[in-house]
């Protein structure tokens, strides 16, 4: 009690107990637990309802309303924008660029180190093509000489003095080129397509290892040892090699590479090779080993004498093109040995020297069984050599194009000689005149199913200016004015 009395010094009764204080308004409220679930429960909704309120206004006012949409949504109606809207597109925000970025299949690279860091492929994921040889070559950039080419344009060093205006210092080094390619090929496993400069056995390796799919590759500055892994590309069906250029880099690609291209891709369809030194083993080992292949392509080519007679092992070649061919063959051999290609359908020429008698005579016996002949803007195609061109007999096309040196006698002489001729085009051939056809030709000509007839550049000008008033002393555009 004395404690109590101590806590308690203002009570002057002690005996009597203290009143208990009464309770607030509020704790009279809250006392039913159900309606403090309730109140909460309605300041929830309230909070929420101004919430949504004050978002709604921000739409009003200008936000971004395809925030609302998915990524999924967002790549589907960026999918549906012209091509060239991608690059616009891109730059809204950040999220426009990735979406955008996976929407791109195909690239053409300028930077290497673009790829090299990585970001390539991570703005570009998706990748199914893309062409890296612009990348693969030093270009100075402050210098005025642009150099153009099929393969690239660069500006080029006003000092150089080498034979080659690239050669092997233009070029990027093949370590550097193999790192490149494994981030490639570890961040874009879906290639389809690739085109590339200088590639080592690493960088092919990776390539071969992650791209299971590759179905086209085009190595250029390509050598022997770099081929060695090309057995990897189990899928691969069109190949292009180019070892050397003249003015661009001179690498040397001979029977031993063309050797392994034909034991390692038995599946190909379609072979282009430029600057190649094979010979008859390198032709004999891929028309052996690659059974599939329906198209080949020399281009440029250094190939020793002999390489013809190889052809007939090509058992389902069906088109042989030749471009920008200095010779056909040097010395094709006897005609008893050469044999025939007898698949053969398509032959191409195009700016080839063809005035050596004896291979343009060997390339026409192997290709006896052609039935559609081009020539385009080809050196040296006399009457004595097209006349050659009787030995294909089941020809159903011919097309002439550039060729100066043709007769309308020796044109008019084959052509009747071919009975299944349906399709004929004569284009910028000079020496090949209107006023010479002979009825039996012009007869020809009524019968065929397709016919194109510009011989004469000048007549062809004359046609094309007919009904324009060109010509006529500008009696079209001006007007005597009479006194």
């Amino acid at each position: 009690m004395a404690a109590i009395e101590d806590n308690n010094p203002k009570n002057p009764n002690p005996s009597e107990t203290p009143r208990k204080r009464r309770p607030s308004l509020t704790e009279l409220w809250f006392k039913d637990q159900q309606l403090k679930h309730a109140i909460f429960r309605m300041q929830q909704l309230q909070q929420a309802h101004s919430n949504s309120n004050s978002h709604s206004k921000n739409l009003i006012l200008g936000c971004d309303p395809f925030s609302l949409l998915s990524d999924e949504s967002l790549s589907l109606i960026l999918s549906k924008v012209p091509i060239s809207q991608h690059f616009s597109n891109s730059l809204v925000c950040k999220r426009w660029l990735v979406i955008q970025g996976g929407l791109i299949s195909s690239i053409k690279l300028f930077d290497w180190d673009f790829l090299e860091s990585g970001r390539c492929t991570c703005r570009f994921p998706n990748l199914t093509e893309i062409n890296l040889a612009p990348a693969c070559f030093r270009s100075c950039w402050s210098s005025g000489i642009l150099m153009s080419h099929r393969l690239v344009s660069i500006h080029l060093d006003s000092e150089i003095v080498s034979d080659s205006l690239i050669g092997r210092e233009g070029v990027l080094g093949s370590c550097s080129i193999d790192k490149g390619l494994k981030v490639l090929a570890n961040g874009c496993p879906n290639l389809s397509k690739l085109v590339l400069v200088n590639a080592g056995e690493k960088g092919l390796g990776f390539l071969a290892e992650k791209c299971l799919i590759l179905q086209e590759l085009e190595i250029h500055c390509c050598e022997d040892m770099s081929l060695s892994v090309i057995s990897g590309f189990k899928n691969l069906q069109i190949l292009k090699l180019a070892g050397c250029v003249d003015g661009l880099y001179d690498s040397v690609i001979t029977d031993i590479g063309l050797t392994m291209v034909a034991q390692g891709c038995r599946r190909l369809v379609k072979l282009e090779l430029s600057g190649c030194e094979g010979s008859y083993d390198g032709i004999k080992a891929i028309g052996q080993c690659c059974q599939m292949l329906e198209e080949l392509t020399l281009c440029g080519h250094k190939m020793d004498g002999g390489w013809l007679s190889a052809l007939s092992f090509c058992s389902n070649l069906k088109t042989l093109k030749l471009q920008s061919c200095q010779n056909i063959d040097t010395c094709p051999g006897p005609d008893e040995h050469l044999g025939s290609c007898l698949t053969l359908e398509e032959l191409y020429l195009e700016r080839c020297q063809v005035r050596d008698k004896v291979s343009m005579k060997a390339l026409l016996l192997v290709c006896d069984s052609v039935r559609e002949i081009s020539f385009q803007n080809c050196w040296g195609l006399e009457d004595d050599i097209f006349r050659y061109a009787a030995i294909c007999r089941r020809v159903k096309s011919l097309s002439l194009e550039g060729c100066s040196l043709l007769t309308t006698e020796c044109l008019d002489s084959v052509v009747r000689s071919w009975t299944e001729l349906q399709t004929l085009k004569v284009v910028s051939c000079n020496s090949i005149k209107d006023s010479e056809i002979t009825p039996e030709l012009a007869t020809l000509f009524s019968v065929l199913k397709e016919l194109k007839w510009r011989p004469d550049s000048r007549s062809l000008l004359a046609s094309s200016l007919a009904g324009t008033g060109v010509g006529k002393k500008g009696g079209r555009f001006f007007k005597r004015v009479r006194g």
